[in-house]
């Protein structure tokens, strides 16, 4: 286990309500290349902290980096569906057009 992901975990562990932390663990397990593992961290943050739109952006390009099209297009529309909620039109520029390439 890298040093950053042992110290996410920890802090996690102490924050449990801080969404950055569990989304700054789903960036560092894809940055080890551990995507699978990635993928179900980011549905846990998008499930825990559904409000915390950078979540769905990254969900969607690591299943569609594991070929789960479908699972993408989702993680990607429940976004769209949040950004467009919080008024957040950078967010929804950058899905809407990651959805395009699907």
């Amino acid at each position: 286990m890298s040093k950053r992901l042992e110290m996410l975990e920890m802090v996690a562990s102490k924050k449990p309500d801080d969404p950055f932390v569990w989304y700054a663990r789903a960036m560092e397990l894809r940055s080890l290349d551990r995507k699978d593992e990635a993928l179900a961290a980011f549905g846990d943050v998008a499930t825990k902290f559904p409000t915390y739109v950078p979540t769905y952006l990254m969900g969607a390009q690591v299943a569609a980096e594991l070929g789960r099209t479908d699972e993408a297009r989702a993680f990607a529309q429940r976004g769209i569906e949040q950004a467009r909620a919080g008024g957040d039109g950078h967010a929804l520029s950058e899905l809407d057009s990651f959805l395009a390439t699907l």
